[in-house]
């Protein structure tokens, strides 16, 4: 068994390795920001104010993680946090209008990232992979 294993054609390797290529290819493109602290600016501006647990769901992030990302985002002033009006337990994460601004910039190099990053795959093998990735999550 052990000679038929090869690390170079395991699914987990490969993603790990795809996504390494892909965050050079993104700090390469978008200045001054990590693409886990674009992630938080973009679900804010798709959605609106989120409670920061519901936000670390929907940008795939755990608690811990989350929370710091606020509390960097929050130190550069791009996000605010209040507590929820209906519920004190929960912490709202809202974009600020310098917040919004640097989403706006950042979007248009965070697809010039995305496009470098799906350049050695044609059109239909990039649909074929977004939609194999969208089943494997």
């Amino acid at each position: 068994m052990a000679d038929t294993y090869r690390l170079s054609n395991q699914v987990g390797f490969n993603l790990r390795r795809a996504n390494q290529r892909h965050v050079a290819i993104f700090s390469r493109h978008v200045d001054g920001m990590t693409p886990t602290q674009f992630a938080t600016l973009a679900r804010l501006y798709e959605l609106g104010p989120l409670s920061q647990n519901k936000l670390g769901r929907m940008t795939a992030m755990d608690s811990a993680t989350i929370k710091g990302v606020v509390e960097r985002l929050m130190a550069k002033n791009l996000l605010t946090l209040r507590p929820d009006q209906n519920d004190q337990r929960l912490r709202i994460v809202e974009l600020t209008e310098e917040g919004q601004a640097a989403f706006e910039a950042a979007h248009v190099q965070a697809l010039r990232a995305r496009e470098e990053t799906l350049e050695p795959l044609t059109a239909e093998e990039t649909e074929t992979l977004e939609a194999i990735l969208a089943k494997l999550v």
